[in-house]
């Protein structure tokens, strides 16, 4: 521990929601005695005036910007204006108004969807803008790439610390596990424990299942995110990943498994795949501030496994 944390005000936007309870139990651990987390019921980000009006009462040293508007692919295609709109205005303004109550550090958070349909594998951060992203998650892939321009202009023209981090997929306890929003893992978790509890013989789980995805558990995405807001100062972009992938219909068998779900898994190919293959190149990460995830696959998604099964009734 640094201690860097311990005489900074840290606002996390975003820092009620799944990814921001991991960042701020990670400040906590790191001695921050100041951790403001700005309610979507007092402050509402998509709007200048409410962003001005949290800068004014939590006056922070650093942003941790994770607050975004997020979901499945099915999510995407039903709302690419919203996810367009709110993502680029949140992050846009939170940037421009950090940088006129001079804050030290801004953190932007990105996001894997960022980088072109066919980048080559594994992703490296060069080529981020060598082609235009996967259709059904452009909207929000573009919007959230718009904040690397931002923090890049900002830093040449200004002098404003920012840093922009591309975490790929997470997952973990806590996640979102609403069908109409959720990502694959929740998704794949709940229909698996919902068959079993409701004794179906099959599931049914969208696109053919060919395409690989690279996942991070949340608890280990908190930590790089910390680990770059103490040691990193450059604005060009990092990927926080795990470095590896599998192939979704592969995943899908795993989480059966895990589950103790036996049934069939119907594949419906008229359902998009998204992206053909994600895995990130996770050289930097270690090279400009140390981070390496520590999560198995396997014991993360145990956990998430054990949570849903703990915590279903509810949801």
């Amino acid at each position: 521990m640094s201690g860097f944390f311990e005489d900074k005000r840290v606002v996390v936007t975003g820092g009620a929601g799944f990814l921001g309870g991991y960042v701020t139990k990670g400040l906590r651990k790191r001695g921050c005695k100041n951790i403001l987390v700005p309610e979507i019921d007092d402050y509402d980000l998509v709007k200048a005036e409410d962003i001005v009006r949290m800068y004014e009462d939590m006056k922070p040293d650093v942003v941790i910007h994770l607050a975004a508007v997020v979901g499945g692919i099915g999510a995407n295609r039903d709302h690419p204006g919203e996810f367009f709109y709110k993502n680029l205005m949140m992050g846009v303004q939170l940037i421009e108004q950090g940088r006129l109550f001079g804050v030290d550090k801004f953190v932007a958070i990105g996001t894997v969807c960022a980088y072109p349909k066919f980048t080559p594998v594994p992703f490296r951060e060069e080529q981020v803008w060598d082609g235009y992203p996967e259709e059904t998650n452009a909207p929000y892939g573009l919007a959230k790439k718009m904040l690397l321009v931002q923090s890049q202009a900002y830093r040449q023209e200004y002098g404003f610390n920012s840093i922009f981090l591309l975490p790929v997929n997470l997952y973990g306890p806590g996640d979102n596990f609403d069908p109409a929003s959720s990502h694959v893992i929740p998704s794949l978790i709940k229909k698996c424990v919902d068959a079993i509890d409701n004794g179906d013989d099959y599931i049914e789980c969208w696109g053919t299942g060919n395409v690989s995805r690279e996942f991070i558990y949340a608890a280990d995405a908190a930590d790089g995110i910390l680990l770059a807001t103490e040691k990193y100062d450059s604005s060009e972009p990092v990927n926080i990943g795990s470095g590896s992938e599998i192939m979704i219909r592969n995943l899908a068998e795993k989480i059966a498994r895990l589950t103790g779900f036996d049934g069939e898994i119907w594949w419906d190919s008229s359902k998009p795949d998204g992206q053909p293959r994600r895995r990130l190149d996770v050289s930097k990460a270690k090279k400009y501030f140390g981070f390496e995830a520590k999560t198995t696959f396997d014991d993360g998604l145990k956990a998430t496994i054990d949570w849903y099964k703990a915590n279903r009734i509810g949801i």
